[in-house]
């Protein structure tokens, strides 16, 4: 078993006042213990940001920094979460290689806080819990130099070089309770099941280590029906809930247990290497695949064709860092331009797995079918020969010259 006086601090930076980006988790909880004995820390704070965390999470955290014998500090993030990401997440349809791109966000807005709280409380270092093999190092350093570029930032669990197994053993050697089993990290967008452990290929999820999905056999055998509406291209209302938080949290518990939101990936890594990722996200799946459809109705041609464009630059953004990179935020502003005309209302059938849109109407769309249904007389088909003609033209000159690829 690993113990303290089989670790060297040579070479580790010395500091006297940190403030802990802390979760409770097993990386940051024991940065606690580790801050003061191996990097001189006189003073250590421990400061959760709460964008999504269980009232259970909250006290283990609480807890956990009372018995390490740290200052806690608790920030409270969701609403801004609420308020400031997630718009700007929905309206860019958000997805870096399928993953709702949800702790890429959270790690930025909790970076941001803690490094504005440090300087506030005049510390003179930064510290997180991000492995050197992560993406999360990169995140958190980016957003730290931003709003502390002054302090020095430490990453514990990097400078050691520890394994997953090593971190438990030295826990345990302090006394620190960690969570059994797969680790998770919890938003109300998404949540990662064990990121950077599932490194089997056949591993299944265990039904108990979900929250709120559940595998279709044990979904219900009826469908759930549920009526969404979207003004300016987000969702204001379904059901009887009117705030997105109170949206979220619904579809969330409404989408899981009717087998909605599963995700299971190979993701490309801002080292890129590749890991096998596996998140529950029945909000986003369902908020996002109705925005993609409503967008589909109401933006013209050219903006659907282009706008995807920006999407990904602005999901490979927010995955690498970049929430505050000006091509980051100018992609935002063309993604608000166009969200005006994005209004509906829809009914669906969730079932076993299954997204059924049943109704969909919008004041905005541009379905015209007094105009396109060849049930109707809208305009004089003949008009379109001329046009054809021209189109054509160009065909015409190709085959003069020749094909030899046919």
């Amino acid at each position: 078993m690993l113990t303290p006086d089989q670790l060297c601090a040579e070479g580790l930076p010395k500091v006297k006042k940190v403030a802990v980006a802390y979760s409770g988790g097993l990386d940051s909880a024991l940065a606690l213990k580790l801050l003061p004995e191996f990097y001189g820390a006189e003073e250590v704070i421990a400061v959760t940001v709460n964008v999504g965390l269980t009232d259970a999470e909250l006290e283990e955290a609480r807890t956990k920094a009372e018995l390490c014998g740290v200052e806690w500090v608790l920030l409270e993030g969701t609403e801004e979460f609420a308020r400031d990401w997630l718009p700007k997440a929905i309206m860019a349809n958000s997805s870096y290689e399928g993953y709702p791109v949800a702790t890429s966000m959270t790690r930025q807005l909790i970076a941001r806080r803690v490094a504005e709280y440090a300087v506030q409380r005049g510390c003179d270092a930064l510290c997180e819990g991000s492995t050197g093999k992560g993406n999360d190092q990169y995140r958190m350093k980016n957003v730290f130099s931003m709003f502390a570029p002054d302090l020095q930032v430490i990453l514990p669990v990097r400078d050691f070089n520890f394994t997953r197994q090593q971190e438990k053993e030295l826990s345990a050697y302090y006394g620190i309770p960690h969570k059994v089993g797969i680790g998770d990290d919890l938003t109300m967008w998404c949540r990662s099941i064990g990121s950077g452990e599932v490194d089997n290929l056949q591993m299944r999820i265990k039904p108990e280590d979900f929250i709120w999905y559940r595998y279709p056999q044990d979904a219900p055998d009826e469908p759930r029906r549920i009526e969404i509406e979207f003004e300016r291209g987000l969702p204001v209302r379904c059901d009887d809930k009117t705030n997105l938080i109170d949206i979220i949290n619904y579809l969330n518990v409404v989408g899981g247990e009717n087998a909605i939101g599963y995700i299971d990936m190979f993701e490309d890594g801002m080292i890129a290497l590749k890991s096998r990722e596996v998140y529950e996200a029945p909000a986003a799946h369902i908020i996002l695949t109705l925005h993609r459809d409503l967008e589909q109705l109401c933006l013209t041609k050219e903006q659907v064709q282009f706008k995807p464009q920006v999407e990904r630059l602005w999901a490979y953004m927010v995955y690498h860092g970049g929430w505050w990179h000006p091509v980051k935020v100018d992609c935002d502003a063309f993604i608000a331009s166009s969200q005006w005309a994005v209004n509906g209302r829809y009914v669906v059938e969730l079932y076993k797995g299954n997204l059924m849109i049943l109704e969909r109407e919008s004041s905005t769309g541009l379905f015209a079918p007094e105009i396109r249904s060849l049930a109707k007389s809208g305009f004089d088909q003949q008009d379109s020969g001329p046009a054809t003609k021209i189109h054509s033209l160009q065909y015409k000159i190709l085959a003069r010259r020749g094909l030899p690829y046919l």
